[in-house]
């Protein structure tokens, strides 16, 4: 992952940031409280408290790199006016799939969540789809076998 540009509506990137500086002013330093409080109570081997914050000292400080990783190589996707007749990147995309309307908005990624309709750039199908058209038909493999979605509307 590392270098790999990461794209984010920015609305998602500020809930990022969000949680950075809770991890780094809260979060650790509450745990870090924890572990001294631990520590204080004499042998180490027999305290859970101390070994559960160690693991969620470790959690943390792993979140706190991985956020910073992210927003380090962060694009925010910014919709592009001038190319609403084609798919990108931002693209909410109805199609049409055996007779059912769909709807799918292209994301990063970090971002996706197939369940809202919210596809990544890099799945199958949301790189299918992009830089098509209205009208369009783009054939597609999936797990299920080849599928053929009509483009009805870009927005």
């Amino acid at each position: 992952m590392q270098g790999d540009t990461q794209y984010l509506s920015a609305d998602s990137l500020e809930s990022l940031k969000a949680e950075y500086e809770t991890l780094k002013n809260k979060t650790i330093p509450d745990i870090a409280k924890k572990i001294d409080e631990a520590k204080q109570q004499g042998d180490l081997s027999e305290n859970a408290e101390y070994h559960q914050a160690r693991e969620e000292m470790s959690w943390a400080k792993g979140r706190l790199n991985e956020l910073d990783e992210i927003m380090s190589n962060a694009q925010v996707i910014v919709k592009n006016a001038q190319q609403k007749d084609k798919v990108n990147l931002g693209s909410t995309v109805t199609v049409k799939v055996n007779g059912n309307e769909r709807k799918y908005t292209i994301v990063g990624q970090q971002e996706a969540d197939p369940a809202k309709g919210l596809i990544s750039n890099e799945s199958p199908l949301g790189r299918a789809f992009l830089g098509h058209e209205t009208g369009d038909e783009v054939e597609v493999v999936i797990p299920a076998g080849k599928q053929v979605y009509k483009i009805v509307k870009i927005g």
